[in-house]
């Protein structure tokens, strides 16, 4: 009984669903998945290809702007508004007409009156700072600082 319910299978098989239609259309699925597959395949290299490029595009910008920033550079230290600041910085020197203003180095009680001129602005606070949603409001609506 088996046996004849597997021949009447594959004698439905065979005859039902193998017929040249059904093969036709299944190449014609194969071809066109086969087909679907190698353009998702070529647009991903192509979309690699043009992240490189950019990427070296990128590279090539930054270095001739780093060219240009080295020419700009080279041209500054050959001119001769470079060569006369770095003569009065080095030689003290100065143009006609130009005065020199050489002051003492500070005195312990002057660096010792900053230091506590700094101590005064900066007070710690021992304050618990304000929720977001009370910052925003004092902020939108003009509140007045708290002390």
């Amino acid at each position: 009984m088996q046996n004849r319910q597997i021949k009447r299978l594959i004698y439905t098989v065979r005859h039902r669903y193998m017929t040249m239609n059904n093969v036709v259309l299944a190449v014609a699925a194969v071809i066109a998945i086969s087909w679907a597959w190698s353009s998702v395949q070529a647009v991903q290299r192509n979309y690699q290809l043009q992240r490189t490029v950019d990427d070296k595009q990128r590279q090539a910008q930054l270095v001739q702007l780093e060219t240009d920033n080295l020419q700009f550079e080279q041209h500054y230290y050959k001119s001769s508004e470079y060569l006369s600041l770095e003569a009065k910085r080095r030689l003290g020197l100065a143009d006609p007409g130009e005065k020199v203003l050489v002051l003492p180095p500070n005195s312990p009680a002057v660096i010792a009156a900053d230091n506590a001129d700094q101590a005064v602005v900066a007070p710690v606070s021992d304050a618990q700072p304000l929720p977001p949603l009370q910052q925003w409001m004092d902020f939108l609506f003009g509140a007045k600082p708290r002390n």
